[in-house]
Formats: structure tokens, C-alpha cells, sequence
């Protein structure tokens, strides 16, 4: 019984010299705070004990993670361009990186790979409410090529395949009708690993209908584009590019976001390439949507576009990709 005792007196001991030994190093990591000799600030101080402040590779890994911090960007209505989506910020995962780079046998004066990660904003495209989309983000160097469809089907395999040679993915906003009598051909384009979206049914003025008639244009290609292609669909682009206060709260409701154009190529005009490219060089920019249909103009100046998006440094993607917060980075 008095071994017992003396046991569970002896472990009580232990712990009351860990609590004041734990104390003491809070107390000290407190005023050391206070004192501006460590940082609060969360993305530098996520580290293990381990991580001494007096380790030198530590330290050179906490200099660079300042250095590379970038903010990330909220998600705005703008005046002109209405809902502008955010962009993530970036940071060096210091715990990370510092595990990393003990494991690899690094040093302060080695070559240290750092491991980063992306930092959302506060602000997200979905917090603006039912707003129309005209681009991405200004500081994401993507841009995408939306492509309606709803005639043309004598140049879309040409333009399918230089969108392959290329390797680029578009957003092909399909009409109703014509998804309807081209099943076949929208799978092949589906096929292909291109986006799919919704262009409403019968190529009306949406802003002269009334809201019932909205509603069913866009419902009634949303109910084929899951039935024929079983996509589940984000965007609405309308027509023309006609819409009101009522479309774009009729395609929301639906789970849609309305989408328009940057630049547009004006193709169906029949204008020249050079001319299309002369266009699309002097006004793209990080986060562009570019507006093309099935046509002539469209089929002989595709590749050109695609070669002067990336002579910019900007990477082409999906509407949904460039609409993203993801971060893009451009090989090359």
C-alpha cells in the first residue's frame, strides 16, 4: 500500500514540474512576442518546437517566406466588368519545407525546394450574388476561347482538331436545338475533352421575353445538355449577348452563372484573319474570354490566336478554369 502511494505521489510530482516547465516556455514565447523577437504572424508561426529559432536553415526558409508572400485577391463588382472573380494568393509551407529539407540533409547555405501552397481569398465569386461575367481575374495570365454553337457544323472538325494539335481545351456553349438535332456531334466535340455549356434553345433576344420564356430557354438546353451529354453545367451564355436584371436571376436560380465576352472576334462577319488577329492582339489581356463561332474566318485564324495568346505568356483553358481562383503558372 505504501509503494502504491509512494508511486502516485511521485508521478504527481512529475507532472507539476512539466506543467511549470511547459509555463515557463509559454511565458517566455509570450514576451518574446511582445518584444518583437518572434512573429505571431500565423503563416511564419505554424512551425514544430523543433524548428528552433536559432536553427539557421530555419531561419533562411522564414526570410525567403516573406519575401515570396503573395496576397491573394478578392472578388469584386466592378463598375464595368461587373463580377470579377478572386485569385489565390501563394506561401512558402515553412513546416513543410523545413521537414523537407531536414529530411534531404539541407543546410542554410544549401539549394532549398520549396513547398508552397495557395491561400484562398475571403472573397469568392459566389459572395457577389447574381451578377453577369465578362473575364477573369487580371492577374491570372489565362484566357479562354468560348465558342457558341448553334450552326456551323461544316467547320467545327477543322477547328476540333487544331484545338487538339494545339492542345487546347475550349467552352462550347451549345444552342438547345441544335444540340438536339446534333447529338452525335456534341458528343464528338464532348469526346474531344472539351467544356460544356448552355447557349439556351432557340437563339432568342432574352431580354424581350418575359420571365417564364427565359426560364424555359435556359431550362429546357439544360435538361438536353444532361440528358445527351450528362454534364452538369455551370455558365449560361445568352445569346447575342442580350440579356436584363431578369435573365441573369432566372439562369441563378437554375445553378447557372450568365457569361459573356472580353473580345470578341466579330467572325461571323466573315472578316480576314489578319484582321481577327489584329483584334484579338490589341485588346487580350490576363483573364479574356474570347468569342468565336463555326465559321470560315473562326477556322483559318484559330491556330493564330492560340500562337499570339501564348506568345503574351498567358496559357489557355476552359471558361471554367479561367474563372477559377486557382493559381495558373505558364510553362515556357
Amino acid at each position: 500500500m505504501n509503494v502504491r502511494r509512494t508511486i502516485v505521489m511521485a508521478a504527481c510530482m512529475l507532472l507539476v514540474l512539466a506543467c511549470a516547465r511547459w509555463n515557463e516556455n509559454m511565458s517566455a514565447y509570450l514576451t518574446a512576442v511582445k518584444e518583437g523577437t518572434r512573429t505571431a504572424y500565423p503563416a511564419l508561426a505554424r512551425v514544430t518546437a523543433a524548428a528552433d529559432a536559432d536553427s539557421e536553415l530555419y531561419a533562411v526558409i522564414k526570410q525567403e517566406a516573406t519575401k515570396r508572400y503573395v496576397a491573394p485577391v478578392d472578388a469584386k463588382v466592378d463598375r464595368v466588368w461587373h463580377a470579377v472573380p478572386g485569385y489565390n494568393g501563394l506561401e512558402i509551407d515553412i513546416e513543410q519545407t523545413y521537414k523537407a529539407a531536414l529530411a534531404a540533409g539541407k543546410t542554410s547555405s544549401s539549394a532549398i525546394t520549396y513547398v508552397f501552397r495557395e491561400i484562398p481569398p475571403k472573397v469568392s465569386l459566389d459572395d457577389l450574388g447574381e451578377q453577369p461575367i465578362y473575364r477573369g481575374n487580371p492577374n491570372k495570365p489565362m484566357v479562354s476561347l468560348m465558342i457558341n454553337v448553334a450552326w456551323g457544323n461544316e467547320y467545327l472538325d477543322s477547328m476540333l482538331n487544331t484545338l487538339d494539335r494545339e492542345g487546347v481545351k475550349a467552352t462550347f456553349f451549345l444552342d438547345g436545338s441544335w444540340l438536339k438535332k446534333n447529338p452525335e456531334l456534341a458528343k464528338t466535340i464532348q469526346s474531344r475533352g472539351h467544356e460544356m455549356s448552355n447557349h439556351a434553345y432557340s437563339h432568342p433576344d432574352m431580354k424581350t421575353l418575359d420571365r417564364q420564356s427565359q426560364w424555359n430557354q435556359i431550362a429546357k438546353t439544360e435538361a438536353l445538355l444532361k440528358s445527351t451529354l450528362g454534364v452538369s453545367n455551370r455558365f449560361f451564355a445568352p445569346p447575342s449577348g442580350s440579356y436584363n436584371a431578369t435573365t441573369v436571376k432566372v439562369a441563378a436560380e437554375q445553378g447557372l452563372k450568365t457569361v459573356l465576352w472580353t473580345l470578341d472576334t466579330v467572325d461571323w462577319r466573315k472578316p480576314s484573319p489578319s484582321w481577327i488577329l489584329n483584334r484579338i492582339g490589341n485588346g487580350i489581356e490576363p483573364g479574356s474570354l474570347i468569342l468565336m463561332h463555326p465559321t470560315a474566318s473562326a477556322r483559318d485564324s484559330l491556330a493564330g490566336i492560340i500562337k499570339l495568346a501564348r506568345s503574351k505568356g498567358y496559357a489557355l483553358g476552359t471558361v471554367s478554369q479561367t474563372l477559377s481562383p486557382e493559381r495558373v503558372k505558364v510553362s515556357g
